[in-house]
Order: structure tokens, then sequence, then C-alpha cells
């Protein structure tokens, strides 16, 4: 695998140069970048995938959604729909991508919507909701058509950036200096417990600008919750570990190592069934892993998945088949440690506090 990266660094190179010369393009006004003078809050990161956007962004609706009126906009991956799309009691993952779906589902009186142009999207929103007091921008750090007025960049704590190649021989987007159009870095699902000197280490590493500010989340882990029943309640780990479990593991998800791990200290035995992020289950998928389940010669055993596989799997065209099967689903949150919560819950919500000025568009 070493031997791939290092034959494959010079195709990262041009890659990295390309966008490079495309993000001066940016910063030199030769490309055309828009601002909003409501607070647009960018959620990004540096590489592709697995850093935990969904989480950190529900973190953000939750602080925010009691005191302003939020709406949210994401590219939609994976929808089967084009153009702007905001979300209703209707939608599915297939008109608006699983992230969405899982906000809308969460944030009731969050206005939930989809535009791969995000410019056109957050002016869609404007025109439908003039009232919004903020926007969040999902994984969009290298859509500069944008210009937001707080850039947060996830990092994760197994694979930091700065460690990182770009692609094809790294995880990259562009090269690690891109770091600098943030405002806020989040080194991402750390251990629970974290040393100050490891903190230490790893802001020494970043090398902050004056203007950045560095925080450090982990993951908490729900309860089971069955998908084909919104009205179950949650089902304690606890049971399934005492009975001695088997789990069949289902995601579709970039990183599937931390989940792996932990649902490994909680049951007798995982066995995990692995497709591609975002990836659109079909029947014969849905055949796999009911075979998979019938396979083992135990009557303990359950299917879990991720809460954000469970709005790809949760259609109609696959009711029948989930109705037959003990299919849970984990949902995560994140939190931040003590001395960085209060911290940054108060930068963000000054940031949006003082920047309530609606309806005016600029751009360079």
């Amino acid at each position: 695998m070493k031997f791939l990266k290092i034959i494959l660094l010079p195709l990262s190179v041009v890659y990295g140069a390309i966008l490079h010369l495309r993000n001066k393009f940016y910063d030199w006004g030769v490309f055309k970048s828009t601002s909003f003078s409501i607070p647009i809050i960018s959620v990004g990161n540096l590489s592709v995938g697995g850093t935990g956007k969904t989480p950190h962004i529900e973190y953000l609706l939750r602080l925010l959604s009691p005191h302003f009126e939020i709406a949210t906009l994401s590219r939609g991956y994976g929808r089967k729909t084009n153009g702007f799309i905001l979300s209703d009691e209707n939608s599915t993952a297939s008109d608006i991508g699983d992230e969405p779906q899982q906000f809308k589902n969460k944030f009731k009186n969050v206005l939930v919507s989809v535009d791969a142009k995000r410019v056109n999207g957050i002016k869609k929103i404007q025109q439908i909701a003039p009232t919004t007091q903020c926007v969040l921008l999902d994984d969009a750090f290298q859509h500069r058509a944008v210009t937001p007025g707080l850039s947060i960049v996830l990092t994760d704590f197994s694979n930091l950036y700065f460690n990182d190649y770009v692609v094809p021989s790294g995880t990259l987007r562009e090269f690690k200096g891109g770091i600098k159009r943030a405002d806020i870095i989040i080194i991402t699902k750390c251990p629970k417990v974290l040393a100050p000197v490891e903190r230490k280490r790893l802001t020494k590493e970043i090398a902050p600008l004056p203007h950045q500010h560095i925080y450090f989340s982990y993951i908490k882990y729900g309860e089971f919750v069955l998908l084909n029943s919104a009205k179950t309640n949650p089902v304690s780990k606890a049971y399934y570990s005492e009975h001695n479990y088997n789990i069949v593991l289902v995601t579709g998800i970039a990183n599937t190592q931390p989940l792996e791990q932990y649902v490994k200290t909680k049951v007798k035995n995982v066995i995990p069934i692995k497709f591609p992020d975002h990836h659109q289950f079909t029947k014969s998928d849905l055949g796999l892993i009911q075979k998979t389940f019938h396979d083992i010669p135990s009557d303990n055993k359950i299917i879990l998945t991720t809460e954000k596989d469970a709005m790809r799997l949760k259609l109609p065209e696959f009711s029948i088949i989930l109705n037959e099967l003990p299919i849970f689903y984990m949902p995560i949150e994140i939190n931040f440690y003590e001395q960085d919560k209060e911290e940054f819950n108060e930068q963000i919500l000054h940031y949006v506090r003082a920047n309530q000025n609606y309806g005016k568009v600029h751009s360079k």
C-alpha cells in the first residue's frame, strides 16, 4: 500500500496544483465568490468524507434552532433529483439525500434544502423564507462560489490532515495549506478521555493562525432504535451484550473503523457487511443482508446499521423485507470536552447574533 501511494504521488501533485490554482483564482477575484449578509456557516473538511460532518451539523442545529430560524443547505449527494429541492413531510432519501433526510426527521422546525449550486440555493431559501437567520452549508469547504461568514473544518483524530496526501495517493481534496481558509478547526472522533499533553501536541502540529480556533470533539453512541417502527422506544445496548447477541453490522459510510470497534466491545460477535459511502441499496443488497442474518446459527441475533444508512434503507420498495427482519440503527451525537464546549458554543452564538442583517448579496 505504501509503495502504491509513492507511485501515485506525482498524480497527487498535479491534481493538488490544479486545485491550488483554482483557489488562487477565487482569492484574486478572477472567479466570482458571493457573500451574504445573513450568517452563513460552512461545515466541511479537507479529506474525502469520514470526519463526522453530519453529527456536527446536528450539534449546531441543537445549539441554534431554539433561538433562531435556521436552514440547512446540502448538495444532496446520492439523490435521484436535480436542482433546488425543499424537503417536506413526504421527502425521502431518494429525493434529498440521506443526510438531509436525517436532519428533516430530527429537526421539524428547520428548513432543510438541497442544491448543488449553493449560491442559487441560498437565494431560494431567502425567497421562500425571508426571515431565515442563519444557513448551515453541509460539505462546502471547497465550494468557493459562496464566501461563508464562518468556516468550520473537521479532521479525524485517526487520520489528521497534516499526515495525509492529496488524492489519489491520500484522501485530501486539496493541499494541506487550504486549512488557512478555516476559522474553526475541529479534531473529531477523539478518545473520550484526551490527555492535555496530546491536546498540546496536536495544537502545536496544526500551528493555528491568529484568527483560528481549535476544538476537540468525541462521539456519543445512542441506544439501538428499531428501524421499521418509529414508535418503538430505543433498546439498551446492554441487553444485547448481556445476552451474547450476534450482530450483522451493515454500513455504507466512509470510515467504519470507530463504529466496528465500539460495537465489538458490546456484543458476542460482529459480522460486517460494508458498502461504499452513500451507497444506494438494492433488493439484491437486502437479499445479501437477509441471507447473512439467517445463516447465523443462533436465535440471539439482530441487524444493526447507522442512522445515515437507515435513511436509505427505509424506502417503500424495501418495506416487505424490512418488516421481516430485526433491523436497528444506532444514532450518534458529538460532544466537546468541557474546556471546549462553552467556548465553541459562545463563538457560534456570538457570530449568529452579531450578523442579523437580511437580504443583501455581495459578489466579488
